[in-house]
Formats: structure tokens, sequence, C-alpha cells
């Protein structure tokens, strides 16, 4: 892939005032984000490359704050939400942000993503001036953090391409974007938060992590998100480059299709959560920048309850099995005649993910389980379609709106954006529904614990490891911040030393 060589020592120059040159201010950011649109109902990258914003956003606390909505309240327990919108703030066109552009914005949300439609249960929204006034279908106590997703970004929903030019409300502007390639960006001058620090910057896009190292030495890139795990050490003995690792709010699981017969029966998972040495992940793959999960939540948040001890065991997971109905004969472990092989789908898109795969199907192999496994480009896509897969490595950020019901309602529901393996369990649901319908946070903790202190006795799905969020960035680039949420990346503070 060839990359756009920006770093500071060869930026553009402009006329100042004075007759002298200016140097503008610019980076190249380069990811493993690739995206075919930019349109923010759809797709992250408009918020991560601050050409969007949300109402609400997520601090590193994991804590809900204001952004484009100044404050909000409800009076009848979470059903009816009034929203009050910031008075100064104007897209990037220069219209005014309004509750009648707000309501809008969000109109079309609904519209193009069943998602989100789904997520939000907006019934009607009434905009008057500043102030937008939001009824949902039933009460939702946490509605607030659903719109700190990056995909209930706030848009001129009148412009037009949205898919390639979207107007928002930050601090850059869309200048040309390339599909799965490249997003250039320059400084909205009317941005309304203070002074934008760069002049331009560039977001590139790359899965290869060894690739992405090669970039930031080469100069291609001044600041690269998720460089090669291997390559942390040597970065960090490199003086012309600073190195930003913090625990992320991400999780690396196995799940399991419960459609299948096979995964109906709890010791079956719990022989397969027996076969993962999650300190082999945490030290060997993921080399040492991961911590052992216990569960989905990273174990100090206020809804992590107290866990079963995981053991890392092959013949803790054959007698598991033996529970099953399973034996050990010839070297193959069969049940009814047929040996036990099984279906792994994984995906390149988290490159330890496919070894994490590799390590799971050689644990297995010594019981006599044979596991294939099959990379596939597009997983969410090929577990809600396909039915031919038992076992599936995945990762996601569990706790990206400072609660825990975004996970547990799209995991372990009926119809949940993230339960392809059709994962039914009557208590689990009814706590659900109570978490949904409770506004006192402490109560809605509490909740949590409990459900997921069941998920983790019947094993529904095994929690492997937190991966480290890390980013490396040349010593000229100032004011970065690493997000643990993963949702905000070019900010207006964002700044370089101009040489």
């Amino acid at each position: 892939m060839f990359l756009t060589a920006c770093s500071i020592e060869s930026s553009n120059s402009s006329t100042g005032r004075n007759g002298g040159e200016e140097k503008k201010k610019e980076i190249t950011f380069l990811s493993n984000f690739p995206s075919e649109t930019l349109d923010p109902h759809l797709n992250y990258t408009a918020v991560r490359a601050g050409v969007t914003e949300t109402l609400v956003k997520v601090n590193q606390n994991q804590e809900i704050e204001p952004w484009l909505a100044e404050s909000w309240k409800t009076s009848d327990g979470g059903q009816t939400w009034s929203f009050h919108i910031k008075k100064n703030i104007t897209f990037q066109n220069g219209k005014k942000v309004d509750a009648a552009a707000v309501k809008a914005s969000l109109e079309r949300n609904i519209q193009v993503s069943e998602a989100m439609k789904t997520a939000l249960k907006i019934k009607t929204m009434e905009a008057d001036g500043q102030t937008l006034i939001i009824s949902n279908e039933r009460k939702l106590p946490h509605f607030p953090s659903e719109l700190v997703h990056p995909n209930t970004a706030i848009v001129d929903s009148m412009a037009e391409n949205i898919e390639q030019k979207p107007i928002g409300t930050g601090p850059f502007k869309v200048v040309s974007f390339e599909p799965n390639s490249k997003l250039e960006l320059e400084k909205y001058e009317g941005y309304w938060d203070g002074e934008v620090k760069l002049d331009r910057a560039t977001m590139t896009f790359n899965e290869d992590a060894n690739a992405r190292t090669t970039a930031l030495q080469s100069g291609d890139a001044d600041i690269v998100y998720r460089p090669a795990i291997e390559s942390i050490e040597s970065l960090k003995s490199d003086k012309s480059i600073k190195t930003d690792v913090v625990a992320s709010l991400r999780t690396h699981l196995l799940m399991y299709n419960s459609g299948k017969e096979t995964f109906k029966d709890i010791n079956v998972r719990k022989a397969f959560d027996a076969l993962i040495d999650r300190q082999s992940v945490a030290d060997d793959i993921m080399a040492g920048q991961a911590t052992v999960a216990k569960g989905p939540f990273l174990a100090d948040s206020p809804y992590s309850p107290d866990y079963e001890k995981k053991q890392f065991s092959v013949e803790k997971a054959k007698k598991h099995l033996e529970k099953a109905g399973y034996e050990l004969k010839d070297g193959k472990m069969v049940k009814d005649g047929k040996q036990l092989t099984l279906n792994l789908m994984t995906y390149s898109y988290r490159p330890e993910l496919p070894l994490i795969s590799q390590l799971l199907q050689s644990n297995a192999k010594e019981l006599g389980i044979t596991i294939e496994i099959q990379q596939v480009e597009n997983i969410d896509e090929y577990l809600a379609e396909k039915t031919d897969w038992d076992i599936a490595t995945y990762s996601l950020i569990t706790a990206p709106r400072g609660d825990a019901s975004y996970f547990l309602n799209s995991a372990y529901m009926a119809g949940g954006a993230i339960n392809p393996g059709q994962i039914q369990n009557d208590r689990i649901t009814k706590l659900i529904e109570d978490l949904n319908q409770t506004l006192d946070n402490k109560k809605r903790n509490e909740l949590s614990k409990e459900t997921i202190k069941i998920i983790d006795q019947e094993a529904l799905h095994s929690f492997l490891v937190h991966p480290n969020n890390f980013v490396a960035y040349k010593d000229y680039v100032l004011n970065w911040q690493t997000s643990k949420s993963e949702y905000y990346t070019l900010t207006k503070d964002l700044d370089v030393r101009v040489k």
C-alpha cells in the first residue's frame, strides 16, 4: 500500500502575512480500521477522524459526559428524555445546530441502521429551539449512554453524499475519501470548542501490523495505531518514537453455537473453556500486552462480580466431556460412534485471533478432537448468515459506554446484534429485562453482577484476555491520548512541534 509521506519535516508551506513561509501543521495517522464508507450512521471512522461528534461521550474513567448536548433529564423513569443542545455549534457548512437538526440526524440514523433503530427504540421526537424531547417505546434508563455510540453521530442530514463527505460538527472537515485506503482532512475554522491545532490530517488504513510498524519507522506515518505486538520493545528503544499503552475495554472471547446440539450441553462448553490456556495467550500470543480475563469486563469495573476460578487443564476438559457422554477411544473423542469434529471461525482483522484458534486446535487434538479452522473476511456477516460454525473467536469492546447493558443486551437477548449462537436463558433474560427498567445506578450494577455470574457458571462464552490498546508515534507529535474506548483519535488538541 502506498502511504503519503507526511511527517513534519516534509510538511507543505504557505505564504505568511509578512511574505515568509509558514509551515502547515499536519500528520498522517495509520490504523487497522478499514472503512468502506464514511457514513457515520454505519461506520465509526467519522467520529474517530474528528469529523462528527455525538450528543454524549465517554471519558477515560468509563463515565458519560456532555458533548453536543449540554444536559439531559428524564421525569418518568427513562421513557421520555429532554436534551438541551449547546447554542454555539455549527455544522462545517455554517448551518446552526439546533434541536431540529439533531432530530433530523437521528431520524436518518434509525432509518439507515437497523441496529441503531433496535438499540434506541425511539417512538417520537419533538424539537423546540435547542431542546429535543425524545419519547421511547418503553423505559430506557440507560438511554443517554446509547447516544455515546459513534453511529449516533450528528450530521447535516440534508447534505449530499454523506457516504463520502459527511458534514459534521467536529474539528476536521473531509477533503477526500478513498474507501479502505485514505481519508484526507483539513481543520474546520469555525469549530465550536476552541482552536484546532492541526491544519491537515490524513488517515490511512492497513490491516497488516508489520506494515504499520514499518510505515512509522520509515516516516510514512506519524502515528500508528496497534503496531505489531512483537515490535513494542524495539520501538520503545527508538528515541525518535514514543509508545503509549493503556488497558482497553476490549475482550477477546470464544463464542459457542448454542444452536448446535453439541454446545447445548454445558459440560461441552466447560470442556472447551478448560482447553484454553489464558495465561499463555496473554504472555506468548499477546507478548505480554494483555491481561487474563475472568469475565467480559475489566476486573475493576463496578459491574464485575467475583468469578469461579478458571483453570487450564486437558484432564479437566476430558472429565467434562465424559459427563457429556463422550469417551476417548483409539485416540479419538467419540460419542454414538462419531468423532467430535468442529468448525472454528476466525478472522485476521485481529491477527492474534487465528493464533488463539491454533492454540485451541492443538490442545483439543490431545483429546482426540478435530478442529477445522476457517478464516473469514467479515466475521459478523458470516456468523449472522451461516449455521455451519461451532466455535468462533471474537473481539469487541464490551463496555464502550460506561455500562454493562450494551454487552448484556447484545450478546444474551434474542435477536441481539452479537448473539449469533442463539443463546437463550430464561433467568438471564429476566435479569436483563429488569436491568433495562432500572434507573438507580447501584441497583443496575447489582443486577449486572448477578447476570454475569450466571453467564460464568453456564460457560455461555469463554472470555480469554483483555488486550492492551497501544499506539506508537513520532516524538514531535504533541497531545496524543490513547482512547480506552477506541472511539476518539484525531482531536482538536492533537498537535505537532514545528521544526
